[in-house]
């Protein structure tokens, strides 16, 4: 695709725009996407235009514009993400149904936890992340299944650094994270408490594709003193029909 005088792509200037949508930011004025993407106003207004006539960016009564249905569509479709939530989701609503607490998947994307899809209930605990949020591999307990599982390539990068806290709880001395994925993997679950919020424990489990590789992370947030067994027998079963759907035979 041709580059601008800047350099980036007419790919990259898309994407730009696109990324400075967030889940905390899901409504802005095309003057703020311009400056958040760093863009000439010019060419942000102009790419907010195209998007906009495409049905990818809506603008509301308001003319603030937000993501459209369209780019959702349009994302959804023959998605490999798509498949695994519906494989997941009648597993997901028993766990969340009997523990009654924040029930989660996560993938793996651009070494970070990429969250797919979380069920609640008003009994739920406290819980920062959404639908389509982002945590860091070594700071939550799917994340943790996902590095643990994931290639050696994967591994020595997160453990290089830098390993940032979310809380006083999230482990970020190389040496002692090493030993904790060496301890995902001999239990075959994660349990991080505190390391996201110090009143909450993660608890996580490998989800498998017809492959045998871990394709994913089953989690639940329970409140920080709660005890994790039942749960985790919950996640091992669950995740066993999981990855039944997905095509793993043992």
């Amino acid at each position: 695709m041709a580059n601008s005088p800047s350099g980036d792509s007419v790919a990259g200037r898309l994407i730009r725009v696109l990324e400075t949508f967030t889940a905390a930011r899901m409504v802005q004025t095309a003057a703020e996407i311009g400056r958040r993407s760093g863009l000439p106003d010019s060419t942000a207004h102009r790419i907010v235009g195209d998007l906009v006539r495409a049905g990818l960016l809506e603008r509301d009564q308001d003319r603030r514009i937000r993501i459209g249905m369209r780019l959702w569509e349009l994302a959804t479709r023959s998605s490999d993400a798509l498949r695994l939530r519906q494989a997941a989701l009648p597993s997901m609503e028993r766990v969340q149904s009997r523990v009654r607490e924040h029930t989660q998947l996560a993938v793996l994307e651009q070494d970070e936890a990429l969250f797919l899809e979380r069920l609640s209930g008003p009994e739920s605990g406290s819980n920062v992340i959404r639908v389509a949020g982002r945590l860091p591999l070594h700071a939550s307990s799917s994340g943790l299944v996902l590095l643990a599982f994931g290639s050696r390539e994967l591994q020595e990068r997160i453990l290089a650094g830098p390993l940032v806290a979310l809380s006083r709880e999230t482990v970020t001395d190389a040496a002692a994270l090493r030993r904790k994925l060496a301890e995902v993997r001999r239990l075959g679950h994660a349990v991080a408490p505190g390391y996201v919020e110090e009143v909450s424990t993660g608890v996580a489990v490998p989800v498998k594709d017809e492959t045998g590789a871990v394709t994913a992370a089953l989690s639940v947030v329970l409140r920080r003193h709660d005890l994790v067994e039942a749960t985790l027998a919950e996640l091992h079963a669950a995740a066993g029909e999981i990855s039944h759907a997905l095509g793993h035979r043992r």
